[in-house]
């Protein structure tokens, strides 16, 4: 298992070069000028040279990448064009409330997914099968942008029961120690706060949940309808074994390799596709950062913030590949 982890974590470092290589290209084809977005419109042609010259964008392409790479190499992301700030400062907070935000997603889908799924094969070609399966359709068919406005209209505009925006009310006294709002309402002992966090991540969470929770639902299902035709299923049920033993200790265990699949990509999706999301509910998130950094043409935050995304998700396939030995211990790795 050590000897696997150390080949998967070496294999990164290509992986990561080459994302790199591929974001520096597609950043700089950009249409734009950074240095115009800096100056601002009434600017000089020798203003706009000297800030060109300053921050080396008057340099060819691979001599700003290769410089890039040597600070990627130091630990150094950069700095921001915009506000002059360093990256690894400021990128904190937006990946705090992205991860946030898309473990509350991922845990709603988790829980209404796979108990969806769990129904429908129980009950196959049932009334109860074919519903479930409708929701799962319904799930992955609206788009998220959609439902986000609806959430907002009905439950924010309409009933007043949710807040449509932002992830604490403004009026609250908070000093993060995390960025985890959650975890820090906790640590504080304030239930009030954590109510008023609760209450703002719930309409984001479950609008970027929707299609995450419709592919668990029929990926559970599938992967159910196949273990519960093994002997060992019959043979429990033969031993008078409670059917909710039976669907949730012997046949859901075995049945969650593909789940586990599937639930690895989508949280490594939703980290880094929030975007939408974030902007509908003025979400400080990581998707939100790097579309503002677009619009100024702020390249080293691009960068950067997608390459951190990246890193991200390649780690998240390594702890799923990771946690395949502990669901099924017959999985080992490095032998033949």
């Amino acid at each position: 298992m050590l000897a696997y982890t150390a080949r998967r974590l070496l294999m990164l470092i290509p992986v990561l070069l080459g994302m790199s290589l591929i974001v520096f290209a597609v950043v700089h084809a950009i249409p734009g000028d950074p240095a115009k977005t800096i100056a601002g419109d009434k600017a000089t042609p020798e203003q706009l040279q000297e800030i060109r010259q300053n921050l080396g964008l008057d340099q060819p392409v691979y001599i700003q990448y290769f410089k890039y790479l040597q600070a990627l190499l130091q630990g150094d992301l950069g700095t921001s064009l915009v506000n002059k700030t360093k990256i690894s400062e400021e990128i904190g907070p937006f990946l705090a409330a992205t991860a946030e935000l898309s473990f509350v997603a991922i845990a709603i889908a988790l829980f209404f997914g796979i108990n969806l799924g769990i129904l429908s094969a129980w009950r196959q070609n049932s009334w109860l099968d074919y519903g479930s399966m409708f929701i799962a359709l319904i799930g992955v068919s609206i788009p998220i942008f959609w439902l986000g406005l609806m959430e907002q209209w009905l439950f924010a505009q309409e009933l007043g029961w949710f807040p449509s925006n932002g992830r604490l009310d403004p009026r609250m006294e908070y000093e993060p120690i995390t960025y985890f709002y959650i975890i820090d309402a906790l640590l504080f002992g304030d239930m009030a706060m954590l109510g008023d966090v609760l209450k703002h991540i719930l309409l984001p969470a479950i609008a970027l949940g929707t299609i995450p929770m419709a592919i668990i639902a029929r990926m559970t299902r599938s992967s159910m309808l196949e273990v519960m035709r093994s002997d060992y299923v019959r043979t429990a049920r033969a031993k008078g074994i409670s059917e909710f033993l039976v669907i949730y200790k012997h046949t859901l265990k075995n049945a969650m390799i593909p789940i586990l699949t599937v639930v690895g990509l989508q949280l490594g999706l939703l980290l880094g596709g929030a975007v939408l999301t974030e902007t509908i509910f003025s979400w400080p998130g990581v998707g939100r950062y790097i579309y503002d950094a677009i619009n100024s043409r702020d390249y080293p935050v691009i960068q950067s913030g997608i390459l951190v995304l990246a890193f991200i998700f390649v780690m998240i396939n390594l702890i799923v590949d990771l946690l395949y030995v502990w669901i099924d211990p017959r999985i080992q790795y490095g032998k033949e």
